[in-house]
């Protein structure tokens, strides 16, 4: 049984939220994995440990990590790859590009729960969307109006 976890930022407001959760029930109704669960990195429940056990708990064997983000940037590449036990950085902040997130900053991410992966489940961890012409199609859809 193969399932999808989408990982949204969060937010204190309920748009980012609901916009994942959206993508979510979108990718449900093409019937492409047994199961797509949404998690949330700050503010907002199910945290990503929460609905990786929720999928696993219902049979999952392949769990498919994809970040419902545009750009790559700490969250995609530090954070969330802690959550899910895969990271292979150093937290010295030597940073090698540059973002908005200074070394001294943190906010509450739901980071101090790591997932429990049991033995016979695969773990896939994604990239974020990038400039994909999918996308580039999105925006300048946007800039003329639609």
């Amino acid at each position: 049984m193969e399932a999808l976890v989408l990982v949204g930022h969060g937010s204190r407001l309920p748009h980012s939220k609901n916009v994942v959760t959206e993508v979510a029930e979108k990718i449900k109704a093409r019937n492409i994995y047994d199961i797509v669960e949404v998690g949330m990195m700050e503010f907002n429940e199910p945290t990503i440990p929460e609905a990786i056990k929720k999928v696993i708990d219902a049979g999952a064997k392949k769990v498919i990590v994809t970040p419902v983000f545009l750009a790559p940037g700490n969250h995609t590449e530090r954070d969330i790859p802690k959550i899910l036990g895969i990271y292979e950085g150093d937290d010295d902040c030597g940073h090698h590009h540059h973002h908005d997130h200074d070394c001294e900053h943190h906010h509450h991410h739901h980071d101090t729960e790591k997932v429990d992966i049991p033995e016979g489940v695969e773990l896939v961890y994604r990239k974020p969307m990038g400039a994909d012409d999918r996308i580039i199609d999105i925006v300048l859809d946007r800039a003329n109006g639609l």
